[in-house]
């Protein structure tokens, strides 16, 4: 009976749970950016939403003056205000406060941030406020008034604010809250550095009345020679023209949107130069309604897989990876430029893939990644134990999922959808995960899916057979032989058993090394140690079943309250194929060689 229930509230979830309607394509907007310094006040007390009363706290009216979201100033001296923002300090958006605040390197709790602007909205337009991520839990007012809350770190969401902002001194306040919980997604057991803040850019969003608000523009999966879609306008039930253009491909195309403001398209290409990290060919892609023109860059390109292969443009290739975390220089990487260093150290890697992990990076690492040419495994953040049997919790993964996928559906760079990282085996787990499959199939056909899943040894055999993987059309699996258990000297001669005739990718593995520290290869810690269990492991992953990919952990070192060893780990992960401080170690190479080699074979 209990089963019954799980799978029947799963399935009666609303297909798309998406606040306001994500606007996508927001960095080709028409934008103003509220980056830069803002305000801040620490409320571990969570001060700025009750008031005191004798010994008891009751939550306040939203026009009480203790709440911050008002930006009380006092009127006379007779008031009780025991809060200013404007004589507060400042701190950098988009950042982390962990790196900034030398105070605030550890805290977990709620900091309330404001930002004043001023508004020249002409009367014929909406204004939406626009945020590329906050970690991890916001609550948003203008003027004010509560916008809404947006509940997940790493994902976009915006709120229109046209009925509230003002020509002037407009106040936006949001309470940012990082603290880890047992149902949120990720949960509270982590690896990685709880960076908390305003931590991607903040944009007013101006748009037409009636606007473009979404559109899917690709290859349709199994017919090169046909792109497909659907653009979405909002704010109308009536028929409207939307002409949709690709200049370079001579397409130009009218549509007209039936009620609720959609139109599907398909289009018949020639001559198309279709994207691959060898020559990662994007086009102009201009919409045009008669109140909005709107651009993008998009590449074409069909991603599947056909038994053991994985086959882009028709062609079998070798997903030559590594994974990255959203890190730089001991903070969380937050800009173009940042983004950029981690990718272009992956290039001179040889790597043609990355694997975002273990959430949803920045746009503009995608974006990069559309441009440079690196193959994308998207991932959100279902990592180890979350909880499977709350119904909440589930809400939060798919919306997390959703947001993504709205966000980064037209990069051809992304071609694996990640629900999941190393999650154990129960019967709520796969009812968990074969919902999110199915969800994020509906969202978006034309893409791969998969998760990073555990092995199991019997009788010295290593073993995946993840019941999981039916629903999976790659199968990923993290192992680490020689660092959590395994025998180093004997890998190459391992024996698997994959249970399934689809494409294997090794998502994980690796070791730790202190960059620096040299000694016998039998030494823990030491560079020798890393190289050498890169040699065996590599040489065990040539004679796997099916394999065609893997992304090692990790491309650099990042920080983990985990990691505590004084002397070598010092709250970093060490198993970085280069240092926090930017320094290549030894297997670096061993990865690059090995790279080189396979570039050849799948040339």
């Amino acid at each position: 009976m209990k089963k019954l229930k799980i799978v029947s509230l799963l399935v009666l979830i609303p297909a798309v749970m998406l606040a306001q309607g994500l606007l996508i394509n927001a960095p080709n907007r028409n934008t103003t950016s509220l980056n830069g310094n803002w305000n801040y006040i620490v409320d571990p007390y969570e001060t700025g939403v009750y008031s005191f009363h004798g010994a008891m706290y009751d939550q306040v009216d939203p026009k009480s003056t203790a709440a911050y979201y008002n930006n009380y100033h006092a009127k006379n001296r007779q008031e009780l205000v025991e809060y200013d923002f404007d004589k507060s300090p400042v701190i950098k958006v988009p950042g982390d406060w962990n790196s900034q605040k030398e105070k605030l390197f550890y805290f977990e709790g709620t900091v309330w941030y404001k930002k004043s602007f001023d508004s020249n909205l002409p009367k014929d337009k909406k204004l939406f406020v626009y945020f590329g991520a906050v970690n991890y839990r916001a609550d948003v007012y203008l003027n004010g008034v509560k916008l809404g809350v947006h509940e997940g770190g790493f994902t976009p969401f915006n709120f229109e604010i046209t009925a509230i902002v003002k020509p002037k001194d407009n106040y936006l306040v949001v309470k940012v809250d990082n603290r880890r919980r047992k149902d949120a997604v990720p949960t509270t057991n982590t690896d990685w550095w709880n960076y908390g803040g305003i931590t991607r850019d903040v944009l007013l969003v101006q748009e037409p009345k009636i606007f473009i608000q979404d559109y899917s523009i690709q290859l349709k999966k199994d017919d090169a020679k046909t792109i497909g879609g659907y653009i979405k306008l909002s704010n109308t039930d009536a028929d409207e023209k939307v002409t949709i253009a690709i200049p370079e491909l001579t397409i130009k195309q009218d549509l007209l949107t039936t009620a609720g403001g959609n139109a599907q398209f398909e289009l018949t290409v020639n001559n198309i130069q279709y994207w691959s990290p060898e020559t990662p060919k994007r086009y102009e892609v201009i919409i045009k309604t008669s109140q909005q023109v709107l651009k993008d860059t998009i590449g074409f390109r069909t991603i599947s897989t056909k038994g053991p292969d994985i086959l882009l443009n028709g062609k079998p290739i070798f997903l030559r990876g590594i994974s990255l975390h959203e890190e730089i220089n001991g903070r969380r990487a937050n800009s173009e430029k940042d983004a950029l260093a981690l990718l272009t150290k992956a290039k001179e890697l040889g790597c043609n893939y990355v694997r975002l992990a273990h959430y949803p990076h920045n746009e503009y690492t995608v974006r990069l990644a559309d441009k440079i040419g690196l193959m994308v495994w998207d991932e959100i953040p279902v990592y180890w134990t979350v909880e499977f049997t709350n119904q909440q919790t589930f809400n939060n993964a798919k919306n997390q999922l959703s947001e993504v996928v709205t966000r980064d559906k037209n990069r051809a760079a992304v071609i694996i959808w990640s629900v999941a990282n190393e999650t154990p085996q129960s019967e709520p787990r796969v009812l968990f995960l074969q919902n999110l499959v199915k969800h994020v199939k509906n969202l978006d056909a034309s893409r791969l899916v998969s998760a990073a899943l555990l092995t199991r040894n019997e009788n010295g055999v290593d073993i995946v057979d993840d019941k999981i993987g039916e629903v999976m059309d790659i199968i990923a699996f993290n192992e680490y032989r020689g660092w959590y258990g395994g025998d180093l000297k004997n890998a190459p001669d391992a024996k698997w058993v994959i249970a399934y005739n689809k494409p294997v990718v090794v998502s994980e593995f690796g070791g730790d090394a202190k960059q620096g520290l040299h000694g016998p290869k039998e030494n823990r810690w030491t560079e020798e140690y890393q190289e050498y269990l890169y040699r065996q492991n590599l040489a065990m992953i040539e004679k796997m079943p099916n394999i065609r990919g893997l992304s090692p952990w990790i491309l650099m070192d990042f920080r983990s309250p985990r990691r505590l060893l004084p002397g070598i780990q010092d709250e970093f992960n060490r198993k970085g194929l280069i240092s926090d401080k930017g320094i290549k170690k030894k297997a670096f190479f061993v990865l690059q060689d090995f790279y080189k080699k396979k570039a050849l074979q799948y040339r």
